[in-house]
């Protein structure tokens, strides 16, 4: 066993229980299993249901908790009827996981639990309100206590034969849209349907930015990857316009995580 799982079962042995926000991405994949395997059932799985997780994810954390005996739960979280949410201010994260830590709370308190994040290191650097609401509430990071990094977090998958290692990164839905432009359950779904459809014509790292209302979808696919989008243009148009996008554009700088955030210094 390597030292960072060491760590990691370590931290996690100095729990009485946790729920893990789960989502079924690497970070609380790895969580989720370890924690698991440390506690035994006095570790929830629990995955946020809202218009912000796309159907995909959601089945794909449902059948990877399955496939590793997790005790695995769905909570209906409320962020898409909190107005400071939908407003998609530059601390949209830290509403959405007050909803969050809302829906969990109970659980964990009956369970004498505190709320497990899948945070990791290098999430330390990135704009992530999210973490106020998390200090707020006293949930851990035993990623970031085990000394995790994103490609710790993949070597340690990869060690215990996870589906989940090298699983491209899945923000939610609502990272998509352009700060300023609302939240809207009908946005969320357009850009789940275009991802949907690119991933379908050979792009499995892709994003769709939604802008000037949703009306405007901006398609991010990696670098090396450009000139074939740019072959299948037309067939990546229809997609998008066809998932309810007015305009469809090609962004040539290629794929890059948090690119939204260069909006941010343009908000007051």
């Amino acid at each position: 066993m390597s030292e960072g799982m060491d760590r990691l079962t370590e931290r996690l042995s100095r729990e009485h229980a946790v729920v893990v926000a789960y989502s079924g991405g690497v970070d609380s994949a790895l969580l989720a299993v370890v924690a698991a395997n440390v506690l035994g059932a006095r570790a929830v799985a629990a995955t946020a249901v809202s218009p912000s997780l796309a159907a995909a994810e959601k089945a794909a954390a449902k059948a990877f908790a399955r496939e590793h005996d997790l005790a695995h739960i769905e909570v209906c979280t409320d962020e898409g009827d909190r107005p400071e949410y939908t407003a998609n201010g530059r601390d949209r994260c830290y509403h959405c996981k007050s909803a969050l830590f809302d829906a969990l709370t109970p659980l964990a308190r009956a369970m004498g639990a505190r709320i497990a994040l899948g945070t990791n290191l290098d999430d330390l650097g990135d704009h992530r309100p999210g973490r106020r609401a998390a200090d707020e509430r006293g949930a851990i990071a035993p990623l970031v206590d085990a000394g995790l990094s994103k490609a710790g977090v993949r070597a340690l998958s990869r060690e215990l034969g996870l589906v989940t290692a090298d699983k491209p990164a899945a923000p939610c839905l609502a990272s998509r849209v352009s700060y300023g432009d609302p939240v809207t359950p009908e946005v969320l779904r357009r850009i789940e349907v275009a991802e949907a459809a690119l991933r379908g014509l050979g792009f499995p790292v892709c994003r769709v930015r939604a802008h000037s209302g949703g009306t405007l979808a901006r398609v991010e696919v990696p670098s090396a990857e450009i000139a074939r989008a740019s072959e299948l243009r037309e067939r990546i148009d229809t997609a998008v316009r066809g998932a309810g996008f007015t305009f469809c554009s090609l962004d040539l700088s290629g794929f890059a995580s948090g690119r939204l955030n260069a909006l941010l210094p343009l908000l007051v």
